[in-house]
């Protein structure tokens, strides 16, 4: 647990062609943008820059991806990754999400810590990061995404050069099936100055058509300004945050609520949540489906008016599916769909919690 994060981190302390200095000073000289991040899912490594620079900066990329991994930047790294762990931990919204996600998936892989614990940190051994290196970071289990002006033949033959003598196993991927676990908490934390409470409950998987009618169902209830949870919650003053979102995983789903209010409110907030949850099948209207349609198709369509936009989710959906989708397939989806398959999803995914916890300050 942690690991992969970690890695990224050793990533960018140098190649077995580049320092660490001369990894940032190559992607200067083409005025690239690069970073990474790691989900629960994957990591992505990305650059950004203008289009005849394209081919170098996929080049820099790949020689990124073959780390040096030597011991003594794994011990430095390894204090930078407990400090990252300690600051999000001061963090009581991260807390309760941590910790609701460790409740609801139980033993399941998606319940473990991306930054990992303490304990797992210091336990993390360099060999065994260099083995977990090898066994994963491989051109089977590798996407590679681009969006933009580019010449997407010479791109496919320079990837293919790159990778040519990458170590190349076949890596499986294990799906252990997932037991919705029911569980209520409360923690009290001396850095919470209100209740910070999050709840979580099955939704379709990323592969799963109705994702689209999950994501539309999760915004009406508690999307942006205007939604059932707004005017229960949030306008009324009852509430400083309330939203609900669908997070669709590979071959699991789910759907996460939060909200954020005084301590003295926290009942009556979670009250109204549970009760605004319960009541949305039976509630949905025409007015909803057209707002909502148009709201999600223009967040969507704005996302992609950039061409990192496009990248990320290209890489994302690839990832996920193995199967391309064009934005404008992903619109005609969102705008296709009717009442009846959203009050069809709800049927098969009702908003019912099963797991709440909140975060308060000690009485």
């Amino acid at each position: 647990m942690g690991v992969s994060h970690f890695l990224e981190h050793m990533m960018f302390k140098g190649s077995k062609t580049r320092r660490a200095d001369e990894v940032n000073e190559a992607f200067d000289r083409i005025g690239a943008r690069n970073n990474a991040f790691t989900s629960h899912e994957l990591t992505a490594y990305h650059a950004h820059t203008v289009p005849e620079h394209t081919l170098h900066a996929l080049g820099l990329v790949a020689d990124l991806l073959r780390p040096a991994l030597r011991q003594e930047d794994f011990d430095q790294e390894r204090g930078v990754i407990l400090e990252e762990i300690a600051m999000y931990e001061d963090n009581p919204f991260w807390t309760v999400y941590e910790r609701v996600q460790e409740a609801y998936f139980g033993e399941h892989p998606l319940g473990f810590r991306v930054l990992g614990t303490p304990e797992s940190i210091q336990s993390l051994r360099c060999a065994s990061m260099q083995g977990y290196f090898q066994e994963r970071y491989a051109p089977s289990n590798t996407v590679v995404a681009a969006a933009g002006n580019i010449d997407f033949e010479a791109l496919v033959r320079k990837a293919e050069e790159e990778t040519a003598q990458w170590n190349s196993p076949g890596v499986p991927r294990s799906y252990p099936p997932h037991i919705t676990h029911e569980a209520k908490f409360t923690v009290e934390d001396k850095r919470a100055t209100r209740a910070y409470m999050m709840f979580a409950w099955p939704g379709p998987d990323q592969s799963d058509q109705r994702r689209y009618a999950a994501s539309m169902c999760a915004y009406i209830l508690g999307g942006q300004d205007g939604s059932r949870l707004y005017w229960s919650l949030m306008e009324p003053g009852i509430a400083a945050h309330a939203t609900t979102e669908h997070q669709g995983h590979d071959r699991c789903g789910q759907v996460i609520g939060a909200v954020v209010c005084s301590s003295e409110d926290r009942e009556r907030a979670s009250d109204i949540f549970m009760k605004e949850c319960a009541a949305l099948q039976d509630s949905l209207s025409d007015a909803d489906l057209t707002r909502a349609r148009s709201m999600v198709a223009t967040a969507v369509a704005l996302a992609g008016e950039s061409p990192s936009g496009r990248m990320r989710r290209l890489g994302m959906k690839l990832s996920a599916t193995g199967e391309y989708r064009s934005l404008e397939d992903e619109l005609r989806s969102i705008q296709a769909l009717t009442l009846r398959d959203l009050r069809e999803c709800l049927s098969a995914f009702p908003m019912k919690p099963v797991v709440s916890g909140c975060v308060l300050p000690p009485k």
